[in-house]
């Protein structure tokens, strides 16, 4: 009964949301804009004013400054940052991540000798996914690599692993390990030590240190890193205590009496109606509206599979302002039909902005080269991106595929990425023949192509965080990530070199390169998309 509710409506309050969002936000938009003629339209930091008054009303607010953040590149230097933190922790260090890879004996030592020498009042706290944690079992895996450090420290660290309420009984029994992560997973990657907090979309093995690409922000922030590792610890409080043991697998699986809620393999409804009480305060908007007292504002957005979602109406609110451009990211692309509106609106309006959308590249997706079903997962993506250029037709936006070698050969790697960037049409100033910026109201309902000759310092909007904010990821799995608003022209640039490191490896697709016979997806990749579906599982 709960698999057929969820499945059928899972999102009431979010559906409402929805339908509600679009034309308060062309109303906020428009009471935000000055009339057709008037000289002094709003200014970048009206826009921003703009834009933050209607996420104040859809999430909290953590304001900081611009050099609280830092963006890294690539894999080796998140990994080296990750270890470096963890060496010098002193207090804490929660890590919620989808899996630790079952060989990843380096990054468990250096938590070990952190815990070792940094003395006695620094504890670890360690979420994963059940399912994917335990896959390999009895065979080494995630679990039993942790249990062993479980062993050594048993009252300083704790693991839990979440499992989804929605794989249950009788579908649990029959659906292959391999592709049971369809029906909703702990998908959430934030790693916090002390006062500090990564965001990213990396889990942590050794293809995510070495050759696949993703993000990473690290936000030195107290409050942020404060309010991450409440949502940890609120998932680690309705998940199994991994426990090390003597069996063949090395661990088991336990479910805590201290629990404010049921196992959700018994009682997966009751378990789900406490986990929505549980992560409401998360979603609270503040009671005060007061502006930002600082240059950058975090907007937390959570997705958990219950009725909360913040992320998408976030997406949804930020994609309806005036913007200028646009770069939406995601390595498996199968965006949820509210985003995909959103971007092909946003590339419709008189005011026409410029879209890109990166995806990986069929030899770029880490399924491919995969035995079984999953193999036939990078077609299932072209087939879908197919469908999405279809949908673009006439409109402003290209797709780009992301590809640096191939995956399985040497110097090959995968893509992983997600995120969005975003400049507003109020970050181009025109000037003038005096030379000063300007801009009339009519530039903001006629395009900006060819009228401003001034270029903004880069985006100043940015969504980072674990979601691949498809509908798998709204209905099924746990997602955290932030909004990040910027009116500094320093954190503005970060955010274009990143975007421009990202597309430094990507070639445009058209609808004819995907018509290929090399590219065109077969009946059995539909025939598989479908199942999936059927079944009630998700890409």
């Amino acid at each position: 009964m709960l698999v057929r509710r969820v499945r059928a409506n899972p999102r009431p309050w979010l559906a409402s949301s929805i339908r509600r969002l679009p034309w308060q936000l062309r109303l906020r938009a428009q009471s935000t804009s000055a009339p057709l003629g008037y000289p002094q339209p709003p200014t970048n930091a009206a826009a921003l004013t703009a834009l933050t008054s209607d996420l104040d009303h859809l999430a909290p607010r953590i304001d900081i400054n611009a050099d609280q953040i830092e963006i890294l590149d690539g894999p080796t230097e998140f990994y080296e940052t990750l270890k470096t933190k963890i060496r010098n922790a002193k207090r804490r260090i929660f890590l919620s991540t989808l899996y630790i890879g079952k060989t990843e004996h380096e990054l468990i030592s250096t938590i070990r000798d952190a815990l070792l020498h940094n003395g006695p009042e620094l504890k670890v706290s360690i979420l994963t996914d059940a399912l994917r944690g335990t896959r390999e079992a009895p065979n080494p895996s995630c679990a039993s690599l942790l249990a062993s450090l479980l062993a050594e420290f048993p009252d300083r660290v704790e693991v839990r692993m979440y499992h989804t309420p929605n794989l249950t009984g009788l579908r649990k029994a029959l659906i292959p390990k391999r592709i049971n992560e369809g029906w909703g997973l702990q998908h959430i990657k934030l790693y916090g030590i002390d006062d500090e907090l990564i965001l990213s979309g990396a889990n942590l093995s050794n293809d995510y240190f070495t050759n696949r690409q993703d993000r990473y922000h690290v936000f030195r922030s107290q409050r942020v890193a404060d309010y991450f590792d409440r949502i940890h610890s609120a998932v680690c409080s309705i998940s199994f205590v991994l426990q090390p043991s003597d069996s063949p697998s090395k661990f088991t699986l336990k479910w805590p009496i201290s629990s404010p809620a049921p196992n959700p393999l018994e009682a997966p409804q009751r378990y789900v109606e406490i986990a929505t009480s549980l992560f409401l305060p998360f979603v609270k908007p503040a009671s005060s509206q007061s502006p930002p007292t600082k240059s950058t504002s975090i907007y937390p957005v959570i997705c958990h599979p219950t009725t909360i979602n913040t992320e998408l109406p976030a997406i949804t609110a930020l994609l309806a302002r005036p913007i200028r451009s646009y770069t939406f990211t995601a390595g498996y692309f199968n965006p949820h039909p509210v985003i995909t509106s959103s971007l092909l609106a946003a590339s419709s309006r008189p005011t026409s902005a410029l879209g890109s959308i990166l995806t990986a590249s069929p030899y770029a997706n880490g399924f491919f080269g995969s035995k079984g079903i999953s193999g036939l997962l990078p077609a299932a993506y072209t087939h879908l991106s197919f469908r999405f250029l279809q949908a673009a037709r006439g409109k402003n936006i290209q797709l780009q595929e992301w590809q640096l070698g191939i995956v399985g050969q040497q110097g090959g790697w995968t893509y992983h990425a997600k995120g969005l960037w975003v400049t507003l049409l109020a970050d181009v100033q025109r000037k003038t023949a005096s030379g000063t910026s300007k801009k009339t109201s009519s530039d903001l309902t006629t395009g900006f192509e060819g009228k401003y000759s001034g270029a903004p310092a880069g985006p100043s909007v940015t969504l980072i965080g674990s979601s691949n904010y498809t509908t798998r990821s709204y209905g099924l799995d746990l997602e955290a990530g932030a909004m990040v608003v910027t009116k500094d022209e320093g954190l503005m640039r970060k955010l274009k070199r990143e975007e421009k490191l990202l597309m430094s490896h990507t070639h445009p697709v058209k609808e004819e390169d995907l018509e290929t016979k090399e590219r065109k997806a077969g009946w059995k990749v539909r025939v598989a998309m479908w199942l999936v579906k059927v079944l009630g599982g998700a890409l």
